[in-house]
């Protein structure tokens, strides 16, 4: 190790053990458990492509099957690995300021078969395409942010055909929830853990949802939500548009507020608060945002049990950027778009384990930023940078005849692909 530096990937190998420790009540067996632990570091790794045959190759099996056993037949408990997640998460990263943020996610794919899909919007492509959509909770604190749920949004097209749910793995008696359903539902898992929290904040698809609102109150938790222009609030004058009271603010009501810090410093906005009336208790807000270099404007509705400062309203709405980060990261490092699964169960046994690996980089980032004895010259370490360091430490290495082994079986998969293909083809013909 360098003479100056603190890094010790071998403390984050430590930190990583520690935390499969955790999930490891959750499989029957263990062999599945030790695979779980080399697909995680294969999400990890640097391979440009994450699947059940590369990261199989990198962990040194033999083939592919052994992987995909683990995310299709193998016995083990997805969702109270989801719930370890969590927990790790907030005792982590966990402090009083910290928010919840709900956003989907989508995936384009092919074909119709992969449980959930559709053509529908999806933010990853920026329009309409044959995607997979999922909704998922963030939990943003001040030492770092993690998701600590996930929703798959399955389509009407979907419910209402039983036996294709069933074929994807789904149960047959599969209802049809919303975006805002199915944010509401991860959120009250969350609370009901016994975990709590001041704020949600979220788009205008969870903002323009009055049931999740109103769930919301119900259980006194805060929140800021996007809202379209053509919202609707009620003042003490009247009923007005969002966009129309935006045009009443007069500018002495304006102020510079920084929506926290960005990949270019901090993010200057104005600010203006209007209240709200309505009869039920509590503070009702509608917050403006105003670019400060196009004039571009932004509404949200707040609540809160008492009324919240300009600069707490501005903090919340601020962090739902984070979710942004978060897709970024477990994308980008841990694998979560890579899957090549159809069925719900490999699904849900993917993204999971992909949460818990971002959640182990976000940890660490967390824990070495507290400590900060490096050179002053250095900025802290990224989470990529974490990642680059600790799968240097941890991955195994191969000779050739295992490199000779997997060229054999990809090849001989791939003919028998292309003698499939063209025996399906000469049938088509006559």
């Amino acid at each position: 190790m360098a003479a100056g530096h603190s890094i010790d990937p071998a403390r984050w190998r430590e930190a990583f053990e520690g935390l499969l420790g955790r999930i490891a009540g959750r499989f029957k067996r263990v062999e599945p458990r030790r695979r779980a632990e080399r697909l995680v570091l294969g999400l990890l790794s640097d391979l440009p492509r994450k699947n059940c045959w590369t990261i199989a190759e990198w962990a040194g099996e033999a083939g592919p099957h052994g992987m995909q056993h683990l995310l299709c037949r193998a016995v083990w408990d997805a969702d109270a690995v989801r719930d370890d997640v969590r927990e790790y998460v907030v005792e982590h990263l966990g402090d009083e300021a910290a928010v919840l943020v709900v956003d989907e996610t989508g995936d384009v794919k092919k074909g119709t078969h992969t449980v959930g899909v559709q053509r529908q919007y999806t933010g990853t492509a920026g329009r309409i395409e044959n995607s997979q959509v999922a909704v998922y909770l963030i939990y943003a604190g001040e030492r770092g942010h993690a998701a600590v749920d996930r929703e798959l949004y399955i389509p009407r097209s979907w419910t209402c055909d039983p036996d294709r749910c069933r074929a994807a793995g789904l149960d047959e008696d599969t209802v049809f929830a919303t975006k805002p359903e199915l944010a509401r539902t991860m959120i009250e898992r969350f609370l009901d853990a016994g975990h709590r929290v001041g704020w949600i904040t979220g788009d205008e698809v969870y903002g323009g949802n009055p049931k999740l609102r109103a769930a919301l109150e119900e259980r006194g938790i805060g929140y800021v939500l996007a809202v379209a222009c053509s919202a609707e609030v009620t003042t003490g004058a009247g009923t007005f548009r969002a966009d129309a009271l935006a045009r009443k603010v007069p500018k002495r009501a304006w102020q510079k507020l920084s929506a926290g810090p960005g990949a270019k410093g901090q993010r200057f906005y104005d600010w203006a608060v209007i209240d709200l009336v309505e009869a039920a208790p509590g503070s009702r807000q509608l917050l403006i945002r105003r670019n400060r270099t196009t004039g571009e404007l932004a509404y949200y509705r707040c609540y809160c049990t008492e009324s919240a400062p300009l600069a707490a309203l501005v903090r919340v709405a601020g962090s739902r950027w984070r979710v942004e980060e978060t897709f970024q990261t477990e994308k980008g490092l841990a694998g979560l778009d890579e899957h090549q699964v159809r069925r719900y169960p490999s699904w849900a046994r993917w993204v999971t384990l992909a949460m818990l690996a971002h959640a182990f980089l976000a940890v660490v980032r967390a824990d070495e930023h507290a400590r900060r004895s490096g050179p002053a010259d250095l900025v802290p370490l990224s989470c990529n940078e974490i990642q680059r360091l600790f799968i240097v430490a941890v991955q195994p290495l191969h000779d050739m005849a295992h490199r000779l082994g997997w060229s054999d079986w990809r090849r001989r998969h791939q003919q028998r692909s292309r003698t499939s293909h063209y025996r399906r083809q000469a049938a088509s013909q006559t």
